[in-house]
């Protein structure tokens, strides 16, 4: 308490948001060229996947005028500035946090035999959830289970009474989804029972989010109109990602939604990076820094082309 820790969440939402206001701002001194009503949402929250639900319940689409569109654009490191990247159907996964605690009866390290085991439960049931992507699930529908956090235990020689761990639990199918978070509290629970424990675990979905699917034909109409604006070459197919966000609600709203990934990264330093098969920093990493002016200006092109297109004279 009462220390300053520096966080950041570098997801270029300073960009995204500068984008914004710049579109809003041309939009609004060429209004010759559009007709109808241009709702820009400065929605906050994202990071905790909260906004725009948040947003949703308060009446955004009850207090202002229900679009027939959505669109939104977050920027990239996989594309260099300049380029616009785009994915028809699902583009970006559900996403669930799962906390699951593990019961057992500590004791004496030296005297295992009088005790149950969380921290071996643990160990065997995060094994045996890998079991459900590898075969629980069709290899043709993506899904990841990733354990990030454990904890257990206090001492070496002291075997704890329980163990704690944190999941996110990634998929594009609403079925696929449903099944991945049944199947691990099953796994948790028999691997549980296997070990003698006398209490199940707990299983606890914390929060979620649903995924991002873009809507086929408005993507496509998008992209003739951008192939126009920017180029063929700098309009390219982008690839689904596991990452998530919360635009996905809005789609979820029933309205035809469409998110494109802007590229961020100075194009030089792209192609180098390219070429010596490096990775570079991305969002959420602190090294994450676009390209600040040609990503400003195509991603204020993108949107006005965007908006134009669907709400052009």
């Amino acid at each position: 308490q009462d220390v300053e820790v520096p966080v950041m969440h570098a997801c270029g939402h300073d960009l995204h948001m500068s984008v914004g206001m710049g579109t809003a701002a041309l939009l609004a001194q060429h209004k010759d060229r559009w007709h109808g009503t241009f709702i820009y949402v400065g929605q906050p929250a994202e990071e905790r996947i909260q906004g725009a639900t948040a947003m949703l319940k308060d009446g955004l689409f009850t207090r202002f005028p229900k679009p027939d569109f959505v669109f939104a654009i977050h920027d990239t490191s996989f594309e260099p500035a300049g380029k616009v990247a785009y994915v028809a159907g699902y583009a970006m996964s559900n996403a669930d946090s799962v906390d699951v605690t593990i019961y057992g009866k500590g004791g004496h390290g030296s005297a295992p035999e009088l005790t149950i085991d969380p921290i071996v439960i643990a160990a065997r049931t995060i094994l045996s959830w890998q079991t459900i992507i590898s075969r629980e699930k069709s290899a043709q529908d993506p899904g990841v289970i990733t354990v990030g956090t454990i904890h257990g235990g206090t001492k070496n020689n002291i075997i704890p009474d329980e163990v704690k761990l944190q999941l996110t639990v990634r998929s594009y199918k609403d079925e696929v989804r449903q099944h991945l978070l049944a199947a691990i509290e099953r796994i948790a629970d028999g691997e549980a029972a296997a070990a003698g424990a006398e209490k199940k675990p707990t299983v606890t979905r914390v929060e979620g989010v649903s995924a991002v699917y873009n809507d086929p034909a408005t993507t496509q109409r998008l992209v003739n109109a951008l192939e126009s604006a920017l180029g063929k070459g700098n309009v390219v197919q982008g690839i689904p990602i596991m990452a998530s966000d919360d635009f996905a609600e809005y789609g979820r709203a029933g309205v035809p939604s469409v998110m494109l990934s802007l590229g961020a990264v100075n194009p030089t330093k792209f192609e180098t990076a390219q070429k010596n098969r490096e990775v570079l920093p991305g969002p959420h990493s602190s090294l994450f820094a676009p390209d600040e002016e040609p990503s400003l200006k195509t991603g204020i092109l993108v949107e006005t082309t965007a908006v134009l297109e669907l709400l052009g004279k």
